[in-house]
């Protein structure tokens, strides 16, 4: 049963719990490993990965099984509607903040920062460039979507900081001068993207930017959920 009382199908179920195991093992899985993850028979995992595989959804290395080009090629078609929806609320968060604000999404082991909105009312503040890319280890933003993620042994104490509080904060590891406050967009149980603001100094102006972040990134994930209600 679902949460939400209906029934649910088990087969895609299980088809969805091998992608995020792959997700999970960037070095793969093999079928015996992902059987006993299931705990479920090696020929019903043999028979999702043979569908998973013919959708290219993932791919095989030898014995072990990747998250496949398929993938990329459905997240480059949300990246669009991602910024549709994101951009009116990173505006708001700008303004809110007198800050640079920003939406940064995982690519790989990458955080690609995909829209950048300037404050509109102050001349000076830090200009981020669209396009850049850092290690998701490092600032705010790519701490924050590593926290999004379900707890994972490799996690560092800035990810379990980060998860326990909410929200990232770094302070001069991409800019030397300026801090970054981040928090992910949950729209399930694993986080690729994440909202926050940079600015010049070693401390947050202003004490309510952490809320205002977290505030943020809820209600970018319940638009992209489908809920535009206010």
């Amino acid at each position: 049963m679902s949460a939400s009382g209906g029934e649910i199908s088990q087969t895609l179920d299980r088809g969805l719990t091998v992608l995020s195991l792959l997700a999970e093992h960037s070095d793969g899985l093999t079928a015996a490993e992902l059987a006993e993850q299931l705990s479920t028979a090696r020929a019903v995992v043999y028979r999702l990965l043979r569908t998973l595989e013919s959708h290219r959804l993932i791919g095989r290395i030898d014995t072990r099984y990747v998250l496949g080009i398929g993938i990329a090629e459905l997240a480059s078609r949300l990246r669009p509607r991602l910024q549709a929806t994101v951009l009116p609320i990173l505006r708001r968060l700008s303004r809110q903040s007198n800050s640079t604000s920003l939406l940064s999404v995982a690519d790989g082991d990458e955080a690609l920062i995909l829209i950048t909105e300037e404050p509109p009312d102050t001349t000076f503040h830090l200009a981020l460039r669209q396009g850049a890319r850092h290690a998701l280890g490092l600032g705010a933003d790519g701490l924050a979507i590593l926290a999004g993620r379900p707890p994972a042994d490799e996690d560092t104490k800035d990810v379990q900081r980060a998860r326990q509080r909410g929200y990232a904060l770094t302070v001069g590891v991409l800019q030397p001068g300026a801090l970054g406050v981040a928090a992910p967009i949950k729209t399930s149980d694993w986080a690729s993207a994440s909202i926050g603001i940079v600015q010049l100094g070693t401390k947050v102006s202003d004490p309510q930017i952490p809320d205002l972040v977290m505030s943020a990134a809820t209600e970018a994930a319940r638009r992209l959920s489908g809920d535009h209600s206010a």
